[in-house]
């Protein structure tokens, strides 16, 4: 259980709190290393731990670990840590120097770790943590992809009949002097429109791609982009569920590896990958440092379901905050599966019958005055 939450059981506030990890300036600034696969860093962290657990030193564990780290950027990090180590600093210090592999998360709960020397028991919850959360990624990008390829075999099929095809028939119809019918007449024009049209929706897509990144970057637009994605019907409720089981699972494993209650929820809040979510949080951080509870600000805020304030309020009282909040996140966890088995079994045929009609409705445009010319020559 921890500490914190017990102290807040029995009325008390705890005078001090754990300190983000501090590194001095250095007279050379930290190497820049990228973005780590979280798969790969998850993987790292339970050698670690595992190594840890054997009884070798970090120093030891990092050079070994280093040289068999097949991704590069990784191998990297991990020898750049092991030299700040050298020099004097604390693995927490060393991984915070490295803020673009290991985000504040992995250094609080390393550091959490080390004060009360049991780091590789948190390494695991870590590895843990890591692993469950590319899960939920996974799924959330299932969910969203099948549509995304389908939509775009399509739109590529749509192009090549309209650049490709249509014009020859149109040359066919020309020669035989032939009546169009509507629906042709209009595939003929979007053929005509698209091949002088083409460099300018090719520059226009890319440029409004451009635009939504910068907008998106913009703590306004992040924060509507992503009010409009919780809003959006079947995808809101599965990017809601994500959120939830996000949130507790992020704010329980800290809990459990000894960080304070509002450090967790700083930190919570800056991994949530939703600036709503992220509002929220803060706004809940803000009113427990004015000595209120978590589950009523949490209630408040309209964006968590009542069930998870409620059980949060539970796990309070009882001083078993990181264990519901675990609780929690399983059950929202499994939510996220049924749910994303379910989008995917209803959008399977809409994807489907959608791609049939559209480019079968072009193709049958295009031989509809051929069936026309046909009976006009069996009636003579």
């Amino acid at each position: 259980m921890n500490p914190s939450t017990s102290l807040r059981a029995g009325s008390v506030r705890p005078v001090s709190r754990l300190a983000a990890p501090v590194v001095k300036a250095s007279a050379k600034s930290p190497a820049r290393i990228g973005k780590i696969p979280p798969k790969s860093l998850a993987i790292f962290t339970r050698q670690l731990s595992v190594m840890i657990d054997a009884g070798l030193p970090i120093v030891q564990c990092l050079e070994l670990l280093g040289k068999e780290e097949p991704d590069q950027r990784l191998s990297r990090a991990i020898d750049l840590v092991r030299a700040d180590i050298e020099a004097g600093l604390s693995l927490a210090e060393a991984l915070e120097r490295r803020g673009e592999a290991f985000d504040p998360l992995y250094t609080h709960m390393v550091a959490a770790g080390e004060a009360g020397g049991i780091l590789d028991i948190i390494l695991k919850r870590l590895s843990t943590y890591i692993e469950k959360q590319v899960k939920l990624r996974a799924q959330v990008q299932a969910a969203m992809m099948y549509p995304a390829v389908v939509l775009s075999i399509a739109a590529i099929v749509v192009v090549v009949i309209l650049w490709k095809v249509v014009p020859t028939f149109t040359l066919l119809f020309k020669g035989m002097g032939a009546t169009l019918p509507m629906p042709t007449r209009v595939v003929i024009a979007a053929s005509n429109a698209l091949i002088y049209l083409l460099p300018f929706l090719v520059g226009g897509a890319v440029g409004a791609a451009y635009l939504f990144r910068r907008y998106y970057r913009s703590a306004r637009g992040r924060l509507r982009v992503d009010r409009i994605l919780l809003a959006v019907p079947m995808l809101g409720k599965i990017l809601r569920k994500v959120a939830v089981a996000r949130f507790c699972r992020t704010l329980g494993t800290l809990l459990s590896s000894g960080v304070p209650l509002l450090d967790g929820l700083d930190i919570t809040a800056k991994t949530s990958g939703n600036a709503v979510i992220e509002s929220a949080i803060k706004l809940v951080r803000a009113r427990i440092e004015r000595g209120e509870t978590i589950a009523v600000p949490l209630r408040g805020t309209g964006v968590f379901p009542s069930m998870v304030s409620q059980m949060i309020g539970a796990g309070e009282s009882t001083g078993e905050l990181d264990t519901m909040l675990g609780k929690i996140a399983e059950f929202y966890e499994e939510e996220v599966d049924v749910a994303v088995a379910g989008l995917l079994s209803i959008m399977e045929p809409l994807m489907i019958a959608f791609l049939g009609i559209v480019v079968g409705g072009i193709v049958v445009s295009m031989y509809m005055p051929l069936f026309e010319l046909i009976n006009q020559l069996s009636s003579h």
